[in-house]
């Protein structure tokens, strides 16, 4: 095994290249073996940056098409005769089969390549969008045919971020990660605002079928462009994706990174990530209602759209520190540490301050102040993950949202019991600052950046001054 160590701040080797047998390196059935490819090439920066341009609108036109079925909710109940909970079912169903696919494409990330990965997946889920007003039409059953279409979403839109982590990890240098990837993030907001503007307004003038087939089609062109013009027509790689995912699913087992799972940093990122995805779904969930019962005549339009109007700067302002702060040679560790501590510590004062009996505008400013900060764990938790172990960070990544994702469906439900059961608002956003602070103390105590895939013990360290 060859290896190449900077000595930094860090201490950690960069693998150039693997000449070791792996276990994972080869997998195959009645005896059949297959070695994976490698994918450690760094993309050149001009490269990059168109990457990150594509990702950006594909993350965008993901939420849009996420975001669809919430904003078509209540016309489609008045067509379809839906009670609540009904409409809560159908709405529901997406974040469980967003749960389970979550390791497996990020598993799946690691050993064919995130891009691949990312082009069949958004060519699914976006044909499925585009095909639900006609699910919901001509079957018998609209509820049925709707919670099956909104599981099959979330199945199909859990490899994204793993897959997203995946790619960065294996063709972004460590200097530049946290910028691509807080501005990928950042279209998550922009596809919120986006469907939310343009959404509203092709439900009013052409009806909710029409939100389904835009965001749809879109999402199927922007999947048709990755592959015409990025990956040049290869063909024959996607193939060779989907035979390898067939592959994998016949012999899916447990990775063979027991020591790798054993690290307390890694452990760390997930407790955190967990912390982090359910204090935000939370508020995701329960902030629209909070602003009517609060303040019943304030206008929607406003607490629903300026939080996320200062959420995307924020977010790539995040990730521009980040990269000056390493480039300039500063600990990763300590700097993924301080993007932590801004999300998680210095949001969770503003959250307390919804608390008291503040006026309408403050509130939008606190909340805003509170989303727009939430942001840095885009370049604090999300990246320390490619840090600390780049050759299964999609895999890794997975375990984190899905973890992340079943805790925020919890906090969510629990959220709601406490909100019934005391009355008060105050005591969900105190919950919201516990979990924070114990995902922060979490973080400070025990992340790091140096690498865990890979066994110390036996590498051979050769001084090579860079």
């Amino acid at each position: 095994m060859a290896v190449i160590q900077k000595y930094g701040k860090n201490y950690s080797p960069d693998l150039v290249c693997h000449k070791e047998n792996h276990p994972l390196d080869k997998i195959g059935v009645a005896g059949c073996h297959k070695k994976w490819p490698e994918h450690n090439s760094n993309w050149p920066r001009p490269v990059a940056r168109v990457w990150m341009v594509v990702l950006l609108l594909g993350t965008c036109l993901l939420y849009c098409a996420r975001v669809a079925m919430p904003i078509c909710a209540v016309s489609m109940a008045e067509q379809f005769s839906w009670s609540k909970r009904e409409s809560g079912m159908v709405l529901g169903s997406f974040f469980w089969g967003y749960c389970f696919t979550q390791v497996f494409g990020g598993y799946v990330s690691d050993r064919v390549g995130g891009e691949k990965v990312l082009l069949l997946s958004a060519a699914a889920w976006g044909s499925m969008t585009a095909f639900t007003p006609l699910l919901a039409h001509f079957c018998s059953q609209p509820i049925l045919s709707m919670t099956l279409a909104r599981f099959l979403m979330g199945l199909l839109q859990g490899v994204h971020y793993p897959s997203l982590a995946s790619l960065c990890s294996q063709k972004v240098v460590e200097s530049e990660r946290g910028f691509l990837m807080s501005t990928v993030g950042s279209g998550s907001y922009l596809g919120t605002l986006v469907i939310g503007g343009a959404g509203s307004l092709m439900l009013d003038v052409y009806g909710w079928e029409s939100v389904f087939y835009v965001s749809g089609l879109l999402s199927v062109l922007w999947a048709y462009c990755m592959w015409k013009y990025l990956l040049k027509g290869e063909g024959k790689g996607c193939f060779s994706c989907v035979n390898s995912i067939c592959v994998i699913l016949c012999c899916y087992l447990v990775p063979a990174y027991l020591y790798t799972w054993s690290q307390c940093p890694l452990v760390a990122v997930i407790v955190t990530h967990l912390c982090t995805a359910s204090t935000f779904f939370t508020l995701l969930s329960w902030l629209p209602t909070f602003f009517k019962d609060t303040y019943p005549d304030a206008k929607g339009w406003v607490f629903n759209v300026i939080p996320w109007l200062v959420a995307i700067p924020s977010s790539l302002f995040s990730g521009c520190l980040s990269d000056h702060l390493i480039t300039q040679g500063f600990d990763t560790a300590s700097v993924r540490k301080l993007m932590q501590f801004f999300s998680m510590g210095v949001s969770s004062v503003f959250t307390l301050l919804l608390c008291g009996n503040t006026t309408f505008p403050w509130t939008v400013a606190f909340v805003s102040a509170t989303m727009g900060l939430t942001t840095f764990s885009h370049s604090g938790v999300s990246v320390n993950v490619q840090d600390l172990a780049p050759s299964c960070a999609g895999a890794l990544f997975g375990v984190m949202n899905t973890c992340g994702a079943f805790s925020g469906v919890l906090m969510v439900y629990f959220s709601g019991y406490l909100i019934e059961a005391t009355g008060s608002w105050a005591s969900v956003f105190a919950l919201i600052t516990t979990v924070n602070l114990l995902g922060l103390c979490t973080f400070l105590g025990f992340a790091e950046a140096r690498r865990v895939d890979i066994d110390s013990s036996k590498v051979r360290h050769h001084n090579i001054h860079i």
